[in-house]
């Protein structure tokens, strides 16, 4: 699946640059409004990250979130601050089909072991955010020492199935996906789904990565940037 990505933040939807908070682009003022040309352009899969919450650890963009919701027809997860049992409720029960788990998957992971079991790996996707091969936290703001190998291992022994692999590097930048770290992480954990994020700049890189097995992509910047388009996407994520 292909999934195009909105960045909420303070209600709008942006861009940051190699997730510095303080190198922020403007999208769509009226995020609400891109999630509905998505689906207007057949996509049926949207990825939503709230950042200002990702960095305070709460919800900070929700009414946002729900107002999505409602106009986008399709899959749609969120990730960013979810740190309580509650919270990942209430926002299962509003009707958000996916939650991304990244910090609180290293931070506090009997939680994420527990949402796991209680409404399994397809519902709950953990965010695997680093640097060098090793796990990045809170916004990206602090880095831990703990690989990304060894976090996906652990979750997938409590349920966990899709994993969103983010270089923060690579983020943002057009520069294309770590095919080196996806490699990698697929050779030593071939029956984890990997997800590509992070500096993705064209079908020429989404085939890359589908002939590499990892059919599963995220897309932001390249689609502002124009150096790809909704109805491409649309075309090969329905192949």
């Amino acid at each position: 699946m292909i999934f195009p990505a909105i960045d909420l933040k303070a209600g709008q939807s942006v861009r940051l640059y190699q997730g510095d908070y303080n190198q922020t682009t403007l999208i769509n003022a009226d995020p609400v409004v891109q999630a509905q040309q998505i689906t207007a352009a057949g996509l049926r899969q949207l990825h939503l990250v709230d950042l200002d919450g990702a960095k305070s650890g709460r919800p900070e963009n929700m009414a946002t979130v729900m107002a999505i919701r409602a106009a986008f027809n399709g899959i749609l997860e969120l990730g960013g601050g979810i740190r309580s049992y509650d919270l990942a409720q209430r926002y299962l029960k509003l009707g958000v089909d996916r939650l991304i788990l990244g910090s609180a998957a290293l931070t506090n992971p009997a939680l994420v072991q527990q949402l796991l079991v209680d409404f399994g790996g397809d519902r709950i996707v953990i965010g695997v955010d680093g640097q060098n091969g090793q796990v990045a936290i809170n916004g990206w703001l602090e880095q831990s020492q703990t690989k990304m190998s060894q976090l996906i291992a652990t979750m997938m022994a409590s349920g966990a199935k899709h994993f969103i692999v983010t270089d923060v590097a690579r983020d943002g930048t057009m520069t294309g996906p770590n095919v080196a770290l996806l490699a990698q992480l697929r050779a030593k954990l071939p029956n984890a789904n990997l997800v590509a994020s992070g500096g993705i700049r064209n079908l020429t890189d989404v085939q890359t990565l589908q002939t590499m097995g990892i059919k599963d992509v995220i897309i932001g910047k390249a689609l502002y940037e124009g150096t790809v388009t909704l109805a491409e996407l649309a075309e090969v994520d329905g192949c």
